[in-house]
């Protein structure tokens, strides 16, 4: 199955200058804890309400300090045309619960999640990625030091 036949076709996209009051927000309004951050028709990066948490709250900065400065910049991303089983193992190796779509002239056209992929009847195959993501530590661990 590709990508595009899972995937979720709106998105709410969060700017790099907004605060991270209104990106909390957005996400409570869209019910998602987890928003991409796009400017000037790209993707910059991704915002999520442990982003929030942890790079920002317990570091200090207060619900006026810009998503810029609480976001990952570097984002991981599959295309719509994408295999299933394939995003689902680039999913394990990074240990991320969502990766956002893009079309191949690299357009955010969606967001695609474990239970999206889950949905679509890959029971299996979502329960052995989430296995492998849900193990301690890994490249976007967010641990104080």
């Amino acid at each position: 199955m590709k990508i595009a036949e899972c995937m979720t076709h709106d998105v709410r996209i969060a700017s790099p200058d907004w605060s991270l009051k209104d990106a909390a927000k957005a996400m409570a309004d869209c019910d998602a804890g987890l928003l991409p951050v796009g400017e000037n028709d790209r993707l910059v990066g991704m915002i999520t309400d442990r982003d929030i948490a942890i790079r920002a709250v317990a570091c200090g900065k207060g619900p006026d300090a810009l998503v810029r400065d609480a976001m990952t910049s570097e984002v991981r991303y599959c295309f719509e045309d994408d295999d299933s089983g394939e995003v689902l193992e680039q999913m394990s190796k990074l240990q991320v619960r969502r990766l956002p779509v893009l079309s191949r002239d690299k357009r955010m056209v969606g967001i695609v999640s474990l239970s999206d992929v889950a949905c679509q009847g890959q029971k299996k195959e979502t329960g052995d990625a989430l296995r492998h993501i849900a193990r301690p530590g890994g490249e976007h661990s967010q641990t104080l030091h």
